[in-house]
């Protein structure tokens, strides 16, 4: 447990010192605030809460910026350590390959935790204060911001998984780039456009609403949707999705099982890879 920790550290370190990440970070937060500030404006024609509607926007914006974060962190944590030679080095003391991989997991996630807490967390109290001119708010206005920051969190760990396992499966670093960049346009763009088009050419004869949601279930960015889109009333009256939230037979107990299993699934099978992988 403390190699895990050292590493997790080692790796939390050296990911503050990298001016991509802090950049990245930054506008995280910056698109944060603005979509926060702007977003909050309708609330007084929809009477609804400002957080509720901020949820709405960040939504979108999570599903873009953060597996593609994920990604840009993780896709070489292993085939780049092999070809520098670092992961030789590391392995040659006494080491665990499961220590290594979740001690770097861990300090990637650490990562993407503080950027997601530092963007979401200022953008929400933000909005309370502008649209309020207080922090004060019971907990079931305040639950639906905490559920986005927890998802949000999830939801990088997802793809941060994914990486990893590209990262364990091949041999140079330029391949697992362009795996990762087609790993974001897939889960990201196009299987919702697929669904789409298959929704379109269905016409509502096959394709009911219980079929689509189950649908949604197979994709963890539709997962993410889904989660803070139709998790609370205000939230899905406000996207458009009240009709399918009524229609989904999952709960959000369910769905963040459905994330977590994206996220320990394709860890598990890169441990067993890089178990058995030639250095």
């Amino acid at each position: 447990m403390n190699n895990i920790l050292i590493l997790a550290g080692r790796e939390f370190r050296d990911g503050l010192r990298n001016r991509w990440v802090m950049s990245a970070t930054l506008l995280l937060t910056l698109f944060a605030l603005t979509l926060a500030l702007l977003g909050s404006a309708p609330t007084g024609e929809v009477k609804t809460s400002p957080l509720a509607v901020t949820v709405v926007s960040l939504s979108s914006l999570s599903i873009f910026l953060l597996p593609l974060m994920a990604l840009l962190l993780s896709h070489d944590a292993v085939v780049g350590d092999i070809e520098r030679g670092t992961m030789a080095l590391l392995l040659s003391y006494p080491v665990a390959r499961t220590e290594v991989l979740i001690g770097k997991y861990l300090g990637h996630l650490g990562i993407l935790a503080l950027a997601t807490l530092i963007g979401y967390g200022i953008a929400g109290l933000l909005t309370q204060w502008v649209s309020t001119g207080s922090l004060e708010a019971d907990v079931q206005t305040w639950l639906p911001w905490l559920v986005l920051m927890a998802s949000s969190i999830l939801l990088g760990a997802c793809f941060l998984a994914l990486g990893y396992l590209v990262s364990t499966c091949v041999h140079e670093r330029p391949t697992a780039a362009g795996i990762a960049i087609g790993l974001w346009l897939f889960f990201v763009l196009i299987y919702d456009m697929a669904v789409l088009g298959i929704l379109v050419a269905d016409q509502g004869r096959f394709l009911t609403p219980q079929l689509l949601s189950w649908l949604l279930t197979i994709n963890p960015a539709d997962v993410y949707r889904l989660i803070n889109l139709t998790g609370f009333a205000d939230t899905a009256r406000f996207s458009g999705m009240a009709a399918l939230s009524g229609h989904a037979r999952l709960g959000l107990p369910a769905l963040s099982a459905i994330l977590l299993a994206w996220t320990v699934l394709p860890f598990v099978f890169a441990s067993l890879i890089f178990q058995r992988k030639q250095l």
